[in-house]
């Protein structure tokens, strides 16, 4: 076990994720300095209702993007591995801000690439539905599933579960299904909304020929 800074937040923060906060709280920036004075990394374990603190991803910080006259920071960080806390601690050792002893999760990066491109194409489908113009940049290239695992629709509940998952192949077939469950009920409610749309409009509609 490993003893690493920790700063809990309302988020699932994955491996190779790139994450922008904006750090208002004495003890993070404190760890905030810490980090840039010192080289070192924190984590990020998930804090939410009906969640003890237990699994989270260490994360490496980027840059200070930002520095603020009252000392708040805006930075730029990036998701590293995942980790499950086996003992949580207040205060890390002489500091202000709490700690974790951590043992870090072994994760894959091998993937499949015929699940990759059904992925990629109910993403397409996805998004076209949904009308939303900008797809994810890690499509473009041989991604693995903790890149976009934040642009699919996951619940919270789906990306905890997520984040714990070893295998590419087996977070591949999470993601694929979930995507096929996914696409067809908001293609659904497209339809829908087209037909509600129509309400009122005056229809040309050929009656039956007897």
């Amino acid at each position: 076990m490993i003893l690493l800074p920790m700063f809990p937040l309302e988020i699932i923060v994955f491996p190779k994720e790139s994450l922008n906060l904006h750090i208002f709280e004495p003890r993070y920036r404190e760890l905030i300095q810490d980090c840039e004075n010192e080289g070192i990394m924190f984590g990020i374990p998930y804090y939410g209702a009906n969640h003890p603190l237990k699994y989270g991803s260490i994360v490496k910080l980027d840059m200070i993007s930002h520095t603020y006259p009252d000392g708040k920071m805006d930075i730029k960080t990036t998701g590293v591995k995942p980790f499950e806390i086996k003992r949580f601690v207040k205060k890390y050792p002489n500091k202000s801000y709490p700690g974790g002893y951590i043992e870090e999760l072994y994760w894959e990066e091998e993937a499949d690439a015929l699940m990759r491109s059904e992925i990629r194409d109910l993403i397409e489908e996805l998004y076209q539905y949904m009308k939303i113009p900008k797809r994810p940049e890690a499509l473009g290239g041989d991604f693995i599933t903790f890149e976009i695992a934040h642009k699919v629709g996951f619940s919270r509940a789906q990306e905890y579960a997520f984040l714990q998952i070893i295998s590419e192949k087996e977070r591949q077939t999470y993601m694929r299904d979930h995507l096929m469950n996914m696409v067809p009920m908001v293609k659904e409610a497209e339809d829908m909304r087209k037909k509600v749309q129509l309400n009122g409009h005056f229809k040309s509609i050929d009656p039956p020929q007897f």
